[in-house]
């Protein structure tokens, strides 16, 4: 009973964390849509300027890797652990996908003058330069959770393979899906606020 107390406990922690988090990105979004009402024409032309593919593949790796958590949480389920190593190996380099794509795509921003203080942004209109403002921060720190994400999905990889997550234990993998799930629920919002924004 003791055992049970204690899972229970950390995943009401857990989802305390996350509520901590979705408040966060929450503020961030509100922060968005305040100046999206302000600057609405500034905001979906910068929206143009961003590359469609590279969110929509973004956006397909993230799904993917979240069902390969949760596959991998199953396979642990039904006592098949070399399936949940390699569900969580694949999400783990879903994550890794994602973040080259991110690096590429804020290099090509960068080196096209599209950053906070650069003189293309200082001389264009304030609306902009808000957009790409919020585009840096929001997807900045969604790309440290994805960091944070795929960090914990190495070490329940390797406490599955040392066989410490097992079928009778396995509340930090749940958790560190829990976490991985929020990081591709927050994303499905940033998606079309910047890429499909109209």
């Amino acid at each position: 009973m003791h055992k049970d107390q204690d899972i229970a406990g950390t995943k009401l922690g857990m989802w305390l964390f996350l509520y901590t988090e979705i408040m966060l990105f929450g503020g961030l979004f509100i922060l968005y849509a305040a100046y999206f009402s302000r600057y609405t024409d500034d905001f979906i032309t910068g929206g143009k300027e961003l590359q469609l593919a590279f969110g929509a593949v973004n956006t397909l790796l993230l799904l993917v890797s979240s069902f390969a958590v949760a596959a991998s949480i199953t396979a642990v389920e039904k006592k098949t652990l070399k399936p949940a190593v390699i569900f969580l190996v694949s999400a783990f380099v879903m994550g890794g996908i994602f973040l080259v794509n991110k690096y590429f795509e804020w290099g090509a921003k960068f080196h096209h003058g599209i950053y906070p203080n650069s003189p293309d942004m200082a001389s264009g209109p304030p609306g902009r330069n808000i957009f790409f403002g919020l585009y840096y921060v929001i997807t900045g720190l969604h790309g440290l959770h994805i960091i944070i994400g795929m960090v914990l999905l190495g070490i329940c990889t390797f406490m599955v393979i040392k066989k410490r997550i097992h079928a009778e234990d396995y509340v930090v993998l749940e958790n560190s899906g829990l976490y991985w799930h929020l990081v591709d629920i927050i994303w499905i919002f940033i998606f079309p606020l910047y890429y499909l924004v109209i």
